[in-house]
């Protein structure tokens, strides 16, 4: 079976982070198993607290999931700050398990996940990591320093991605203006365009930890990086469509549509 390993932090609401990673992976006929990195406070409408989990608790989290059950995959999620990245570094430095890096630095209300001191040691300790590296274009410029404004700004960031250390590097344009929502998959020969109709809703909560979590559950040494990326994009969307319209803010997505 599978087995993913999830770093990332809690959310009690459901519909991100944590919780939405374990749904996704289970959904998708992986095995999920966690180290979490911070408890919030959050539900549809915003964060309004933060905890953070002790480095070494999060070390031995992932330790005891490493040293029986093993990993083929590690996805990333909310790291919090460099003192959580140095002890993540550790975790994926005692596997050789597949990394999945979601550069998590703002909730979908706007509420910061990762301490501004912090992008730096992002760059420069998770994204050498990477073996796909999953930004949306906020975070690519962040992570960057210049604009993502549109499809030509992506293709820049993506590359400039790749020059850092990421081995693929998946630009989600979510963010960017049009009727279609078009990502961008860069591997270290290729550039893949995905393209999708633009879906006018407000239940989009956790659809970053959703598909990062998805291409961690879909991989495989046998299976093409784009074909897996096809088929977490297909589920993705699938979950927006069937999404139940929870909460007063930005609802969840349907995870288990596929059922």
């Amino acid at each position: 079976m599978h087995r993913v390993l999830i770093i990332a932090g809690s959310d009690p609401s459901g519909g991100a982070g944590i919780q939405a990673d374990i749904k996704t992976v289970t959904c998708l006929g992986a095995y999920a198993m966690t180290a979490i990195t911070a408890l919030t406070i959050q539900n549809t409408q915003g964060v309004t607290g933060v905890m953070a989990v002790p480095p070494e608790t999060i070390l031995a989290q992932g330790l005891a999931c490493l040293d029986d059950i093993g990993a083929d995959t590690v996805k990333t999620g909310m790291l919090g700050d460099v003192a959580v990245m140095e002890t993540v570094a550790q975790l994926m430095d005692a596997t050789e398990a597949f990394a999945v890096v979601d550069p998590v630095m703002v909730a979908k209300g706007g509420h910061p996940l990762l301490a501004q001191e912090a992008v730096a040691a992002l760059k420069s300790i998770m994204v050498p990591r990477a073996g796909l590296l999953t930004p949306n274009s906020p975070e690519a410029a962040a992570l960057t320093g210049f604009a993502v404004d549109n499809e030509g700004d992506a293709r820049r960031a993506g590359e400039a991605l790749l020059k850092a250390g990421a081995r693929n590097v998946l630009i989600k344009g979510g963010h960017l203006p049009g009727p279609e929502v078009v990502d961008l998959l860069f591997t270290q020969d290729q550039v893949f365009r995905f393209a999708s109709e633009r879906i006018d809703t407000p239940h989009t909560h956790g659809t970053g930890c959703t598909l990062a979590s998805a291409c961690a559950a879909l991989w495989r040494p046998d299976r093409p990086l784009q074909d897996r990326v096809t088929l977490a994009r297909d589920y993705v969307l699938g979950a927006i469509l069937m999404a139940p319209g929870l909460g007063h803010g930005h609802g969840p997505l349907r995870h288990n549509w596929l059922l």
